[in-house]
């Protein structure tokens, strides 16, 4: 028959019964076992599980070896890790071979009295995959053998037959499964990341494995298990915080980071998490947070992710805590004012402090308003100070507004201030900035900042200071219109005005002769001016409007701006039918 495998011919399984009736063989040598001479037979001192054993011509229990070696982990001694055994004697024909303790992986084949001895795969300095290719390049692949498995973390190849070395490293396949909840090469501990220093299996497992030795790693160096497994988290992060950042703790509570609360709120997620349990938090929970932060108060307020913790005990610490904190702001004011994350804490301390404390606040500004109004942060807690503190206690900021309101009005920071000023502080305070305003009207209605100051005086300002405002923009109403900015300020004086200063607008606007009524009204922006006026005008003037509008349907329908006229006329038309079919009068000239 043909010998499959390439195995040598002769060895035939017996029959079924006869199988049976043969005593099982051991798993290892025993002491005096007695070699069974047969031309082509191979006498096993000991077979692997799994293998396939079958009956030789005297009945003896034989292995069928395949072409290929067993892989297998050679082990050595702990104390002599370093030295390579020399092999073992070959088997004779009268003398079985002796087990030799650290070399378990080995299997000798005797063929008509001839031994040879094939070695297990060492892991040298070309590592696990250098070893593979060279198995692969003398031998071929393996037919019998069982196919190869990756063992912990990848180190080394162990059997996948049923039990074959798995048993060995189960301990240490458990303990390598932790490394990362994100996978072995997730981003948060990236295993080839920790490739350093020189470790072994002992070490991991306490010396229950015996003499496995080094396990090296080829290209990078002698790395045990043990120093992956114990994987270490980014320098300067805690295992606590790593931890719970890769959601090992996912009923983590605020008493659980005793020790760690300032670490936690300097990181992204930490900082969320703490944020959550403070609104919620038990006064005792909220006094073990503060104090830890309190001596880091400083620091976590020009944090990113620091300061909102802070932000929050301002919101929901206690009187006591809220008062603690303000006093370590005392002094840093003007810093934290100046800083990105630390103006964010001011504004919030002013809106929870007591008066007292605010007053103290806002005193350590005297002498630098303008430097705080004109910075991308410190406007925002001037800002701040308007609306929350007492107007009497911030005379010393009108103060420093004397001769700098036209300037400041046209700042893209400072024309903020000069709105909350106008909107919360007292008259006697608001008249000299007034004074300043009027006296530069003209060019504030155009200026792309102070346009904002000029409309928000005509929406929140006296009487007498949204007529002279009004006055001032009469007579100019076609030029001021087709400006980008101007444009806005004429729309808040329509909307605004009295209804006597209103007629008057829309009077000039009817005045026009029509080519400039049809210049405004396909203007990108002066035709807004015109829709403003048809929406509130009074019916009668809105009727003269309407009509003299009449004969420029036709070339407004041309124009992308025209065309929002015309919705308008439509909307009007519809709803008073008294003023006849929309479109160009009898015999109008198109």
């Amino acid at each position: 028959m043909a010998a499959p495998w390439g195995m040598y011919p002769g060895l035939v399984a017996p029959p079924a019964q006869q199988q049976a009736q043969q005593p099982r063989r051991p798993l290892t040598p025993q002491q005096g076992e007695q070699q069974v001479n047969g031309q082509g037979q191979y006498v096993i001192p000991y077979y692997d599980p799994g293998s396939i054993v079958l009956g030789g011509r005297n009945g003896t229990p034989l292995r069928l070896v395949s072409p290929g070696g067993v892989l297998a982990p050679r082990q050595y001694p702990a104390a002599h890790a370093a030295a390579t055994p020399a092999p073992p004697a070959p088997p004779t024909a009268h003398q079985p071979p002796q087990p030799q303790p650290q070399q378990t992986g080995s299997v000798w084949a005797v063929a008509g009295g001839a031994a040879t001895r094939r070695d297990s795969l060492e892991f040298g300095g070309g590592g696990p995959a250098a070893a593979l290719q060279e198995y692969a390049r003398k031998w071929g692949p393996s037919p019998l053998s069982p196919p190869l498995a990756l063992g912990p973390v990848g180190l080394r190849p162990v059997s996948a037959a049923p039990g074959a070395e798995t048993a060995k490293y189960r301990a240490v396949s458990s303990l390598a499964q932790g490394l990362t909840s994100n996978g072995m090469f997730g981003s948060s501990s990236s295993l080839l990341s920790k490739l350093s220093g020189v470790g072994t299996i002992s070490e991991l497992v306490g010396g229950g494995v015996g003499g496995v030795g080094n396990v090296g790693v080829g290209g990078v160096g002698g790395v045990g298990v043990g120093a992956l497994v114990g994987d270490k988290p980014p320098a300067g992060r805690s295992r606590l915080l790593e931890d719970f950042r890769n959601n090992r703790f996912p009923n983590l509570q605020l008493r659980d980071l005793a020790n760690h609360i300032v670490e936690f709120s300097q990181d992204q997620h930490g900082s969320r998490f703490i944020q959550q349990k403070l609104e919620r938090a038990t006064v005792p929970e909220k006094q073990m947070v503060f104090n830890e932060i309190i001596g880091a108060a400083y620091s976590l307020m020009t944090d990113v992710f620091g300061n909102y913790v802070i932000q929050k005990f301002f919101e929901f610490g206690t009187t006591e805590q809220k008062t603690t904190l303000a006093q370590k702001v005392r002094g840093h004011v003007l810093a934290l004012a100046l800083q990105m994350y630390g103006c964010r804490v001011i504004q919030k301390a002013l809106e929870s402090i007591p008066a007292e404390q605010q007053q103290e606040v806002v005193r350590e500004l005297d002498g630098h308003v303008l430097k705080c109004v004109k910075d991308q942060n410190g406007n925002h807690v001037v800002q701040k100070c308007i609306e929350c503190v007492e107007p009497t206690a911030l005379q010393f900021i009108i103060n420093a507004f004397a001769g700098q309101v036209y300037a400041l009005s046209t700042h893209p920071y400072g024309c903020r201030v000069i709105q909350r000023i106008l909107e919360h502080c007292t008259p006697d305070q608001t008249a000299p900035v007034l004074a300043e305003l009027h006296a530069h009207t003209d060019q504030l209605i155009q200026d792309q900042y102070g346009n904002y100051v000029v409309q928000h005086v005509l929406e929140h300002g006296a009487a007498e200071d949204r007529a002279r405002l009004v006055a001032a923009v009469r007579g100019k109403v076609l030029q001021l219109s087709q400006h980008k900015f101007a444009s806005n300020v004429v729309e808040k004086c329509v909307s605004h005005a009295t209804r006597n200063e209103r007629g008057l607008l829309i009077d000039e606007l009817c005045g026009f002769n029509d080519n400039a009524l049809h210049v405004m009204m396909k203007d990108q922006y002066a035709n807004y001016v015109v829709q403003k006026m048809i929406d509130v005008a009074e019916p009668t003037q809105r009727k003269v409007l309407m009509h003299k509008i009449r004969p420029h349907i036709g070339s407004l329908r041309k124009y992308t701006y025209g065309k929002h006229i015309i919705a308008k006329l439509e909307k009007f038309f519809m709803k008073a039918s008294e003023l006849g079919p929309i479109g160009p009068p009898p015999g109008a000239v198109l």
